[in-house]
């Protein structure tokens, strides 16, 4: 048997570790099975100069990947790997777990709401001790107060006997920074949470890489208590 190059990505890989590997040739080892470690390569290298930075991948629909010089096998397996990428970042919320401050929240919805197209808003009802009791999705679609109504967003806080409530939403353009749209809704569930007794503890929107939070911003100051600022 021939020996392997030492430039090659399994050699290097089993002689030193996953971290000495580029992006390039991490991607070669994703579909290259089947193919000459050479030849690989050069399909990672053709598919990244097409589509752009290793982190597009996790955008390109599968035309893209084809139109790149994948075969339908390897573009269905590049795709699938993806898709175990999100699903291992999506860690479900459980009943009794809490948030500890804004960032936490970020970085509990930020894989969720990665590569969303719409603006999707998300309820996490609390008990007294800040400890949750269920997360819902209240609506998809650009921000609106006929979709973000506050008869639907407090209707099941109020059937859970939920004392707090945290609103989460994302921001597809990736740039966080809240419309008007999104100062006027905030204050509005903010006022009936008063009326109804449950109180609004924060307003996380979520962009590509970092977030708005409306209590660290000095938004929601007249809420007696508040998510520690953590970021």
């Amino acid at each position: 048997m021939d020996a392997i190059p030492a430039h090659f990505p399994c050699r290097r890989l089993f002689e030193l570790d996953w971290e000495s590997l580029s992006d390039l040739e991490l991607v070669a080892l994703l579909i290259g099975p089947g193919t000459p470690e050479g030849r690989a390569l050069n399909d990672a290298r053709r598919l990244l100069d097409a589509v752009g930075p290793s982190r597009r991948l996790q955008e390109a629909g599968y035309d893209e990947l084809c139109r790149a010089g994948l075969s339908r096998k390897k573009a269905l397996a590049l795709l699938a790997a993806v898709q175990l990428s999100r699903r291992f970042q999506k860690i479900p919320l459980f009943p009794g777990q809490s948030f500890c401050s804004s960032l936490e929240i970020f970085r509990h919805f930020q894989p969720l709401v990665h590569g969303l197209k719409k603006e999707c808003f998300w309820s996490v009802l609390l008990d007294s001790k800040n400890r949750i009791l269920r997360v819902i999705r209240i609506s998809e679609g650009s921000l609106t107060a006929s979709l973000v109504h506050p008869r639907e967003v407090f209707r099941p806080a109020i059937q859970e006997a939920a004392a707090r409530v945290l609103f989460v939403h994302n921001h597809p353009s990736g740039d966080p920074a809240p419309s008007q749209e999104d100062l006027e809704i905030t204050r509005r569930l903010v006022e009936t949470g008063k009326i109804v007794g449950i109180q609004a503890l924060d307003h996380v929107i979520i962009g590509s890489h970092t977030y708005f939070s409306f209590t660290d911003q000095g938004l929601l100051e007249d809420a007696d208590v508040a998510l520690e600022r953590g970021r």
